[in-house]
């Protein structure tokens, strides 16, 4: 991550703020009002009570995404599918590390970032865990967000269905402990692979190795058998105690609301360890950091099975928020767009809540031009399906998100010509300096 933050420094799109700011609240506000404004990373050099300086926004645009693997912006669904045949590929993906200096000390010497009003504590937000299936032995990474109690204690929301969630309850099953590390400010490579749709038996960390082009420098964790990028910042050892669970939150969560205060998974700290000059990483929950990298791993899930079953697909996304789905096809043959609409269902059985299928000439990345294609292509009541009752969101015991929306806002087959966007000539040409004084 510090090679890629360099790199946005030094071309000038690195915001650096040198004046104190306090953890508590203040950061959050800060960073949530320039990121509405300017859309940038932002590099807190100065924060109250920590010597750590603090870095958000780093991977908050479908561009620094795409950089981080050096492919193009609009081309992502495509290049993520391909995310699980570069976990098998040839040649070795770790190497070991030189020997670095890393420097111990304890969790209250990091940032404690309160975010949401009415949070219950001070969050790790950006933090991935790495850990290994109890029986397979497989790696895994993935992001849950910690509550911090003390220097020895986090408590972590594990969530149904996750892999982590699977091993801790393997483990548990046999009254063990399920040793983990929390890497904050992990290689940039990882930060996408962590999110990515890979198969249980996928080791995202062997995936975000080939990623980087290079194999990638490992080390050993001093308290636990686990080994971990060696140019991670931070690193948190620790494990997760068996059958037990504490209270954890209320915590502001992605989807804009505070999920209430319950009994999560307890993380026991057993060492921290930073490397020289560490960078926090955080991030504002709910921001385009968060929600991006999720919205983009649930798009290139439903591309790559909608594409194995049925053609004409080209190209999805999630937007404005990661329960829509906007698939843009090809139409092949009549009643394509529902055939599509339904096979989503099953792509995607969490969180296409709707899904509006488009063609070709709609920008799906623009959510004006998706409304403008339901308003003038759709006829309610002929080309809109409600599916009741049907499970969506997997923490919705009270069946908010059950039942789905389906849109079609294709143009109406065989009359294709009529629905020919009009087009203004010269518009490509033109220079509005050349008519217009803009100084």
């Amino acid at each position: 991550m510090r090679e890629f933050v360099e790199r946005l420094r030094a071309r000038g799109d690195l915001m650096v703020v040198d004046k104190e700011i306090d953890p508590f609240h203040e950061m959050a506000a800060v960073t949530h009002n320039a990121m509405k404004r300017w859309g940038k990373p932002i590099l807190f050099t100065n924060v109250k009570g920590t010597k750590f300086p603090v870095v958000t926004n780093v991977y908050g645009s479908r561009e620094r995404l795409a950089e981080v693997i050096g492919i193009d912006a609009d081309d992502f669904c495509r290049q993520w599918s391909n995310l699980a045949n570069l976990g098998r590929g040839s040649g070795a993906p770790f190497v070991k590390a030189e020997e670095e200096e890393r420097i111990d000390v304890k969790m209250s010497d990091l940032p404690l970032i309160t975010y949401s009003d009415r949070d219950g504590g001070a969050y790790f937000t950006s933090a991935m865990f790495i850990a290994k299936d109890p029986d397979t032995g497989v790696g895994n990474l993935s992001y849950h967000r910690s509550m911090y109690i003390n220097d020895e204690e986090l408590r972590c929301r594990l969530a149904p269905r996750h892999h982590l969630t699977i091993y801790h309850e393997k483990a548990e099953a046999k009254g063990e402990y399920l040793e983990a590390a929390m890497l904050i400010g992990a290689p940039a490579t990882s930060f996408l692979t962590a999110a990515a749709p890979l198969a249980y038996d996928a080791d995202e960390l062997e995936v975000a190795a080939r990623l980087k082009g290079e194999p990638m420098p490992m080390r050993k964790c001093k308290h636990i058998d686990l080994e971990v990028p060696a140019e991670t910042e931070i690193v948190i050892e620790g494990r997760f105690l068996p059958n037990e669970r504490r209270l954890e939150g209320p915590f502001g969560e992605f989807m804009g609301y505070y999920v209430p205060e319950a009994p999560n998974a307890v993380f026991e700290v057993l060492g921290v360890n930073v490397r020289p000059n560490a960078l926090f990483h955080s991030i504002l929950c709910g921001s385009e950091e968060e929600v991006l990298t999720l919205e983009l791993s649930v798009s290139a899930n439903i591309f790559q099975r909608l594409s194995a079953a049925l053609p004409g697909i080209l190209n999805v996304t999630c937007q404005p928020f990661v329960n829509h789905a906007i698939i843009q096809i090809d139409p092949q043959f009549e009643g394509h767009a529902r055939q599509v609409m339904l096979a989503t269902i099953g792509a995607e059985p969490i969180w296409a809540k709707v899904i509006t299928v488009v063609d070709a000439d709609v920008d799906i990345y623009d959510m004006d031009d998706v409304m403008w294609a339901t308003l003038t292509r759709c006829r309610p009541d002929k080309d809109m399906m409600i599916i009741p009752e049907t499970p969506s969101f997997y923490r919705d015991e009270d069946k908010d998100h059950w039942g789905r929306l389906l849109v079609d806002a294709t143009k109406p087959w065989g009359r294709e010509e009529e629905f020919i966007r009009k087009t203004i000539r010269m518009t490509n040409d033109i220079d509005l300096s050349d008519w217009f004084d803009t100084e």
